[in-house]
């Protein structure tokens, strides 16, 4: 999973050096959340025009951990 959002946010980025992911341990629900952290210059691209690109990359994200019964969370930082 975290490979996923890795190689999607590389896609993105003019700087795919400076993208790191780390990942929280499950809560009291089993949700896994990600903290995808890019350089300040790569925020809007990650983000998109009123948030249409960091809102695909997270149903993405929830249809693969469908496919294994995990639930995740995606934060962009």
């Amino acid at each position: 999973m975290e490979e996923l959002l890795i190689q999607m946010a590389k896609g993105l980025v003019e700087d795919p050096s400076a993208v790191e992911v780390s990942v929280d341990a499950p809560d009291e629900e089993g949700t896994v959340v990600y903290h995808l952290h890019v350089a300040e210059g790569d925020m809007g691209r990650v983000i998109g025009k009123q948030g249409r690109i960091a809102k695909a990359m997270r149903t993405v994200m929830r249809a693969a951990a469908s496919r294994v019964e995990q639930k995740v969370a995606v934060e962009i930082d």
